[in-house]
C-alpha cells in the first residue's frame, strides 16, 4: 500500500467527497447493511429484505456497486440461474467507518440528533 499521501484541506475534501460518491444513491447504504457480516444472499433475497425496492433500481444499485468494487457477483450456471451477492473485503471494510459515523451522528446536540437519527434516536 505505502505511505499515505499528505493531505491538502481541499485534496482531503475532494478524497472524502469521491469516496462519498461510492454511497449515494437512496438504496445503497441500505444493500450494504443487508450484506455486512459476511452475507451471501440472491437476487430475490436481498429484493425481499429491502421492501420499496424495485428490480430494476436493485439490479442497477447492484450494478454500480460491483463496477465500484463494494460488492461480487456470483453466478451460478445452473437452471434456473442462482445469481447470489456479498461484500468484497474492501466493501465489508467500510462497516466501521459507517459505525463510527452512527456514533458521531448519536453524539449530536439533542435537537440535531432527532433530525439525524429519527423517533429512534
Amino acid at each position: 500500500m505505502g505511505k499515505r499521501p499528505e493531505y491538502t484541506a481541499p485534496l482531503a475534501a475532494e478524497g472524502v467527497q469521491n469516496a462519498l460518491r461510492i454511497l449515494e444513491g437512496r438504496w445503497k447504504l441500505i444493500i450494504l447493511f443487508q450484506l455486512f457480516g459476511g452475507k451471501v444472499m440472491r437476487f430475490s433475497d436481498l429484493e425481499r429484505a429491502i421492501p420499496g425496492i424495485s428490480q430494476k433500481m436493485l439490479i442497477q444499485q447492484l450494478r454500480q456497486m460491483e463496477k465500484d468494487g463494494v460488492v461480487a457477483r456470483i453466478v451460478h450456471h445452473e437452471v434456473p440461474p442462482r445469481v447470489e451477492y456479498h461484500l468484497t473485503d474492501w466493501g465489508q471494510s467500510l462497516c466501521p467507518a459507517l459505525d463510527a459515523l452512527l456514533l458521531w451522528a448519536e453524539s449530536a446536540p439533542a435537537e440535531i440528533r432527532q433530525v439525524l437519527l429519527g423517533a429512534t434516536g
